[in-house]
């Protein structure tokens, strides 16, 4: 992919992909600037992890998840296939390592919804293509309102989450980047600056060195 070159340009600056990691406690808000930044982007494309939860109503095999059983879940972790994996409310989760290492060569930006756990693991296999965000609610109050107001989870499962999210949130100085949800749409530009910000720093440019010294020379 260049990067605002010309057919002028002997030497073109092509972009290595990143990987943009949202996290944050259920019910923050990540889901929902993700689906944001996805339908605005055309440049980043979600990471679809393997799942051994069950499905939910209006989810799609192969666009939301990979829905797997545990005996396959295990294979892929003993394969080496997963860039990462956790267990989550006990169900267990993983970013599948062959689509997204693809992607990055061919400098596409894959886009992640995980939390912590997983955001550790990515860090020991691919640190310098990592960008961390981590999203926060305003109060706890307006998450516990968020989490009833979708009504996808019983009363046991929402007090579950708010006990978690207090753990979660200790988190937030691991990530490069902390963004406080009060408002979507400003939550939302906070991100895509984020984006821009990242896909320009040097370290992604590949053979802007030689481009450079194309324009020295004349």
């Amino acid at each position: 992919m260049a990067l605002g070159g010309s057919s002028d340009d002997i030497y073109p600056i092509r972009r290595r992909g990143l990987m943009l990691v949202l996290s944050s406690p259920s019910g923050a808000g990540k889901s929902t600037i993700s689906r944001a930044i996805l339908e605005s982007d055309l440049d980043i494309a979600m990471s679809v992890s393997v799942t051994t939860r069950p499905k939910r109503p209006g989810e799609i095999e192969g666009k939301h998840y990979h829905f797997i059983d545990k005996t396959e879940f295990d294979l892929m972790v003993n394969r080496g296939q997963l860039l990462e994996h956790a267990k989550v409310f006990d169900n267990y989760y993983g970013t599948p390592r062959g689509p997204v290492m693809a992607a990055l060569q061919e400098g596409r930006d894959v886009l992640f919804d995980i939390d912590w756990q997983g955001t550790q693991q990515l860090e020991e296999s691919a640190l310098e293509d990592l960008v961390r965000v981590f999203i926060l609610p305003p109060s706890s109050h307006e998450l516990e309102r968020r989490l009833t107001k979708r009504a996808q989870d019983s009363a046991e499962v929402i007090a579950s989450r708010m006990a978690k999210a207090a753990d979660e949130m200790s988190h937030y100085t691991e990530y490069d980047w902390v963004i406080v949800n009060r408002d979507i749409d400003e939550s939302v530009e906070n991100v895509r600056s984020i984006l821009t910000s990242e896909r320009l720093k040097r370290k992604r440019q590949v053979g802007l060195g030689e481009f450079v010294k194309g324009l020295r020379a004349g």
